[in-house]
């Protein structure tokens, strides 16, 4: 009799935990996911796909050369949300907007750094510029301070793109908050500033990095 309530009891706890994972695995009101959990269905890398893949329910980014991994469908004004995590100490990636298909999405596009704040410098043996830190718009407007997980713990990422606007939250705080137009003087070497719709992607730069949890809602 034991060993059947015991059985029982380890079933119940497997079917509350199958539909808590069911329920984290929706996405929030309005949103859509953009990876299915399983497979890179509706993205295409720009560099060496074989640096990309879905594993556990998260997109995989093995290391660098993989280029970017840009969605297959171009958003204008939208808000996006995802959560990474590091596999390993001075790690460096990003998230591209609005970007064309060809070209370097941090000019072409606009590129929102992501990197290990803190370990950059002892990892990698150099300084980061202020537009380099994690929530910048990468070489235009540079971010406040970010509050970093450890390696190895999921940080959370929130991005409003809504005509001139873009603003980054990092971890529920937010680091910027820009409007394009500000930036005239950089529209001759970041020519992506002027657009008003593209690709949204991730960089493959160096370490491992993972991506779970990536939902899209359009905005009118």
């Amino acid at each position: 009799m034991r060993t059947v309530m015991k059985v029982c009891v380890v079933a119940a706890a497997c079917a509350v935990t199958a539909v808590a994972d069911e329920k984290a695995a929706k996405p929030p009101e309005g949103f859509t996911p953009l990876f299915d959990g399983k497979t890179l269905d509706g993205w295409k890398a720009t560099g060496k796909a074989d640096q990309w893949a879905a594993e556990n329910g998260s997109i995989v980014c093995k290391g660098g050369g993989g280029g970017y991994l840009l969605t297959d469908k171009e958003y204008g004004d939208f808000e996006f949300r995802c959560e990474y995590k590091w596999g390993a100490p001075g790690g460096n990636s990003g998230v591209a907007l609005r970007t064309p298909p060809k070209g370097d999405p941090a000019y072409a596009g606009m590129e929102i750094q992501l990197i290990d704040d803190e370990g950059w410098e002892a990892v990698r043996k150099s300084k980061l510029a202020d537009y380099q830190h994690t929530g910048s718009i990468y070489d235009v407007q540079p971010a406040k301070e970010a509050a970093n997980k450890k390696i190895g713990e999921w940080n959370t990422v929130r991005i409003v793109c809504q005509g001139r606007k873009v603003t980054i939250e990092h971890n529920g705080k937010e680091l910027t908050s820009a409007n394009l137009d500000d930036y005239e003087k950089k529209f001759d070497k970041h020519p992506g500033l002027k657009r008003d719709k593209g690709h949204i992607g991730f960089q493959s730069y160096n370490v491992h990095v993972e991506f779970r949890n990536v939902y899209v809602k359009e905005l009118k």
